[in-house]
C-alpha cells in the first residue's frame, strides 16, 4: 500500500494535467477584458486556439506510450516513474511563465508525453508488487488519483489565478519524486536483470519488513519463471505479430475502443474540459467555477461507488445503468436549451435544473462508462500481447478524447449548444445497445475463461456473473505478485505429479 500510494502521487500531478485548461480557458478566452481577478491576464487566445489548447495534451498521451515500454524495461519501473516527473515540473513553470502561444502549447506537448510515459512503469509496477487480494483494489486506485487530481485543480481554479495554480503544481511532483525515493525496484524486473539478491531485499520490504525465509518460496517461483521461459523467448518472438492477427486481439481490441470511444463521446470529455464555459452559457444559478468544483466533486465519487460496486453488481449493470442515465441528462439539458430562448420568463425559476443534470450526469458516467474501458485493459487480452495491447488502447483511447475536444467548439457553430448534448445524450444510448449485445460480464471469471470467450470457446454473454468464491471450476487464487502463464504451467504441473499415486491406486 506505501509503495502503491508513491506512485499515485505522480498520478495524482497528471490528474492535474487534465483538470488545468479547464480553469485556464476562460482567461484565456477573454484574457484582460475580464473584471474577475481569477481571469485577468495579458493573453487572449482565439477560437480555434483554444481548441488546440483543450486537446493538444491528449493527441500527445498515445506518442508517449509508444516509447514508454521501451524505456521501462531497461531503466526499471521505479526510476522510469521518477524520470518521468521532469516533464512535468518544466511544463508548470513554463505554463506560469508563458508570455505566448507557442509556450502554452509545449507545455500542454510536455504533460502530453509526460502521461504517455507513465502508462507501461505504472500499471506494470502495480502488478508485479501486488498480491492478487490486494491487486484489484490498488489498480482501482490509478483511476481514482487521476480524477482527484482534476478535482484538485477545480478547487485551486475557484481561489486562484491559473498562473497562481501552476506555480503551486510544481511541488506535486517533487514531491512523487521524494516518494518514490524510498519505496523498491520491482523484483520482477530485478529477478529479470539477474539481481537476485535486491530481489528478495525488495521483496522482503513489500511483504511488511519480513525476514528473507519468509519470502523465499516466492521468490522461488518468479525465478522458475524466468527460468521456464528463456527456452521458448526465440520461438514465440519469431511468430509474435500473427498474434495480432487472432480474434482474441481483435475482439478485445474492438471492445475496449468502443468503451473509450462512448466514454469521451458521451459528452463527459468536454463537459469536464470546457465545464466553466458551459456552466456560463446555460446560466448556473451559482458561480460557475463553483459549479464546476461540485462537478469534480461528484466525478470522484462516481469512482468510488464503481470500485466499490463492480464487484457485486458486475460491469455489464453498472454499464447500462451508467449509459442509460448519461444520455438521459444530457437529452433533458438539450430540451431545456433549446426552449430557453423562448421561455426565458417561464424557465428562469428553473434554472437550477441544466446544471443539476450535468453534474449527474457526471456521477453517472464515472460509475459506468468513464473506468470501464480501462479495468477492461488489463483482463480481456491475452498474456502473449497484453503489454503491447495495452499501449494501443490506451493510444486509441486519448485520440477519441483529443477528437471530442477538438470539434467542440466547432459543433457549438454548426449544431448550436441544443443539438451538441442531444448528439452527447444519443451516442449514449447507443453504447447501451452495443454494450447490451458485445460486453461479456467478466467479473467472477478468470482471465482463462476470458480468452475462452473472445477464442468462440463459450459464451459469456449467456453465463453471466459468478462469484469467485463460489465457483468450484475457477482455480485457487495465487499466493504471490503478477499473473504469469509460467508460474500457472508449473502449479498445474506439480498438481499432476501429486495425482499420479492416486490414480494408480484406482486403476
Amino acid at each position: 500500500i506505501l509503495a502503491t500510494s508513491a506512485k499515485n502521487i505522480l498520478l495524482l500531478g497528471y490528474g492535474m494535467t487534465l483538470g488545468f485548461p479547464t480553469i485556464a480557458i476562460p482567461s484565456l478566452q477573454r484574457g484582460s477584458n475580464s473584471t474577475d481577478m481569477r481571469e485577468m491576464d495579458e493573453l487572449s487566445l482565439t477560437t480555434e486556439q483554444i481548441s488546440w489548447f483543450s486537446s493538444i495534451n491528449l493527441i500527445c498521451v498515445p506518442l508517449g506510450c509508444l516509447v514508454s515500454g521501451s524505456l521501462t524495461q531497461p531503466l526499471g519501473r521505479k526510476k522510469a516513474m521518477m524520470l518521468v516527473n521532469i516533464p512535468f515540473i518544466v511544463a508548470w513553470i513554463m505554463f506560469h511563465y508563458a508570455s505566448n502561444v507557442a509556450m502554452l502549447y509545449s507545455s500542454l506537448v510536455l504533460t502530453g508525453l509526460g502521461g504517455g510515459l507513465l502508462e507501461a512503469p505504472v500499471l506494470t509496477y502495480v502488478a508485479e508488487i501486488t498480491q492478487p487480494h490486494l491487486r484489484g483494489m490498488l489498480s482501482a486506485t490509478s483511476s481514482m488519483c487521476v480524477i482527484l487530481g482534476v478535482f484538485i485543480q477545480f478547487l485551486m481554479g475557484t481561489l486562484m489565478n491559473w498562473r497562481t495554480v501552476a506555480a503551486l503544481n510544481v511541488t506535486f511532483p517533487v514531491v512523487a519524486i521524494i516518494g518514490l525515493c524510498f519505496v523498491p525496484e520491482s523484483p520482477y524486473w530485478l529477478v529479470g536483470k539477474e539481481r537476485i539478491a535486491e530481489a528478495e531485499k525488495s521483496l522482503c520490504w513489500l511483504r511488511g519488513w519480513v525476514e528473507p525465509p519468509q519470502v523465499h518460496q516466492e521468490l522461488s517461483e518468479i525465478v522458475s519463471s524466468f527460468t521456464t521461459n528463456n527456452p521458448n523467448k526465440t520461438s514465440r518472438n519469431s511468430a509474435s505479430w500473427r498474434n495480432y492477427t487472432r480474434r482474441t486481439f481483435l475482439l478485445p481490441y474492438c471492445l475496449v475502443s468502443a468503451g473509450f470511444f462512448f466514454g469521451h463521446f458521451a459528452g463527459m470529455t468536454t463537459l469536464q474540459t470546457y465545464a466553466v464555459h458551459i456552466f456560463a452559457l446555460l446560466g448556473a444559478p451559482i458561480d460557475k467555477y463553483v459549479a464546476t468544483l461540485y462537478l469534480g466533486l461528484v466525478e470522484l465519487a462516481g469512482t468510488l461507488v464503481c470500485v466499490i460496486l463492480v464487484h457485486w453488481t458486475g460491469k455489464r449493470p453498472l454499464t447500462f445503468f451508467s449509459t442509460t442515465g448519461n444520455g438521459l441528462c444530457y437529452i433533458v439539458v438539450a430540451t431545456y436549451a433549446y426552449f430557453y430562448p423562448q421561455l426565458s420568463s417561464v424557465l428562469q425559476s428553473y434554472n437550477w435544473l441544466p446544471m443539476t443534470f450535468l453534474i449527474a450526469s457526471a456521477f453517472l458516467s464515472h460509475i459506468g462508462i468513464r473506468l470501464l474501458p480501462w479495468i477492461l485493459i488489463g483482463e480481456v487480452y491475452p498474456s502473449e500481447v497484453r503489454g503491447v495491447a495495452s499501449g494501443a488502447s490506451g493510444s486509441i483511447g486519448y485520440i477519441f478524447g483529443f477528437a471530442a475536444n477538438k470539434i467542440y467548439l466547432h459543433m457549438l457553430d454548426s449544431l448550436t449548444l441544443p443539438g451538441t448534448f442531444w448528439f452527447y445524450g444519443v451516442v449514449s444510448l447507443i453504447g447501451t445497445v452495443i454494450f447490451y449485445f458485445f460486453l461479456p460480464e467478466t467479473e467472477g471469471r478468470t482471465l482463462y475463461e476470458i480468452q475462452e470467450h473472445f477464442a468462440g470457446l463459450r459464451d459469456l454473454l449467456k453465463e453471466g456473473k459468478v462469484n469467485s468464491k463460489n465457483n468450484r471450476n475457477n482455480p485457487p487464487s495465487e499466493k504471490w505478485a503478477a499473473v504469469n502463464p509460467a508460474m500457472n504451467l508449473l502449479k498445474e504441473g506439480k498438481n499432476l505429479q501429486n495425482r499420479i499415486p492416486s490414480l494408480c491406486l484406482k486403476k
